[in-house]
């Protein structure tokens, strides 16, 4: 291994190899004559052999300077290669977006993600399946460069806006003998077959909670792994569900499914989009956190037209 060899003068060295002409190399890398020596002269005192043939007419590579040209050209790509690609990392060309969130979570994103895609098509965003409990803390490791839970956390070094509201529904088939009321009970829907997620979420939490205060039974009898799956189960009819409406907004507007209010479960709950408050972030994440504020002024105007409307109907 030889530690300082720069770039510089194994550009010079290719450049000289190439030409057969140090002359030819200054006026290409617009050097004088004498640097394009030196840079040379170093290259052979750090490997400890000669790379040119100073005895031939035409300025002749020796053995060792054969092999270095293959290897120089090589990693000579390799940092132009290197250098464009920091290059594009800083214009968000290539970047990486990497946001915790819960299944349920996911739906608040992907308006986001839609425009920053189209507007970033090179750039990647991963978003993770994070439990809520966690995220927090992977946002302050640096694990995560965002978060979306239904909660502000209480960490300081966390702040969040708001992405808009969501409630909790009864979902169910059209054809359900529930499904054309307005609203139902906890006790309506507790004495269906309920289909429940088996993973552990802030939504299912504070469904049980509400079903233990007010001591009635809920009857989960099938639990499934995936959000997908419960709609779908839902949508032939083996039960209903009680999830966030957001989760479901293309079956309802397709009509493979019905959302019906549950007063004790649907009063509104923000979705934030949570961040650290200090610290660099990258150009992708900058530019993705810049679409997630446009879309919570977005949500914040909405609801304003929104409570407008209701009062002027009231």
């Amino acid at each position: 291994m030889i530690p300082h060899v720069q770039l510089q003068d194994l550009n010079a060295f290719i450049a000289v190899a190439m030409d057969r002409s140090f002359s030819k190399a200054a006026k290409k890398l617009h050097r004088t004559q004498p640097a394009i020596s030196q840079a040379i002269r170093r290259l052979e005192d750090e490997l400890g052999d000669k790379l040119f043939d100073r005895t031939s007419r035409n300025g002749a590579l020796t053995e060792a300077g054969t092999l270095l040209q293959e290897h120089a050209t090589r990693l000579l790509r390799l940092a132009a290669e290197a250098e464009a690609a920091v290059r594009e990392l800083q214009q968000v060309r290539r970047g990486r977006v990497v946001i915790g969130a819960n299944e349920a979570a996911v739906h608040s994103l992907l308006p986001i993600v839609d425009r920053f895609t189209r507007e970033h098509p090179h750039a990647r965003v991963e978003v993770r399946r994070v439990a809520s409990r966690q995220i927090a803390t992977e946002l302050l490791e640096r694990s995560l460069d965002f978060g979306v839970l239904t909660f502000q956390p209480p960490d300081k070094g966390l702040q969040s806006i708001s992405l808009g509201s969501d409630e909790l529904v009864m979902l169910a088939n059209p054809t359900h003998r529930l499904a054309a009321k307005k609203r139902v009970t906890i006790e309506e829907v507790g004495s269906e077959i309920v289909i429940a997620h088996n993973d552990p979420s802030p939504a299912r939490d504070r469904v049980l909670r509400v079903y233990e205060r007010r001591h009635a039974p809920i009857n989960i009898q099938i639990a499934l792994p995936s959000l997908d799956g419960i709609k779908r189960a839902v949508e032939m009819g083996l039960g209903v569900a009680v999830l966030p409406r957001r989760c479901a907004l293309g079956e309802i507007a397709r009509g493979h499914l019905v959302a019906v209010k549950v007063p004790e479960l649907s009063s509104p709950r923000s979705v934030r989009f949570v961040f650290r408050r200090a610290g660099e972030l990258s150009r992708a994440a900058a530019a993705f956190l810049e679409l997630a504020r446009e879309r919570a002024e977005e949500a914040k105007e909405n609801a304003k037209r929104t409570e407008f409307t209701t009062k002027e109907r009231s």
